[in-house]
């Protein structure tokens, strides 16, 4: 699944083998946003299933550092 636009945000769900799986990526995925300094919305959900939003709030739409972040998490 590629990156969509929904309500303003970049968004692309994960899809994990296990539990353990999808907590390393969502740790993977804050040490790119702290890197960054831009922090994503990450939703888990059954118990291997990841959802990363990403808006940057102080300019109230998607600019530059949202691509450049949904890049590096792209990497991993």
């Amino acid at each position: 699944m590629e990156w969509q636009i929904k309500d303003n945000f970049l968004e692309k769900n994960f899809s994990f083998e296990t539990f353990a799986d999808a907590m390393c990526f969502v740790n993977r995925v804050a040490e790119i946003a702290e890197r960054l300094n831009h922090h994503p919305e990450i939703f888990m959900h059954n118990y291997n299933q990841v959802r990363v939003q990403t808006t940057t709030h102080s300019a109230g739409k998607i600019t530059q550092m949202d691509h450049d972040l949904i890049k590096q998490i792209d990497t991993i």
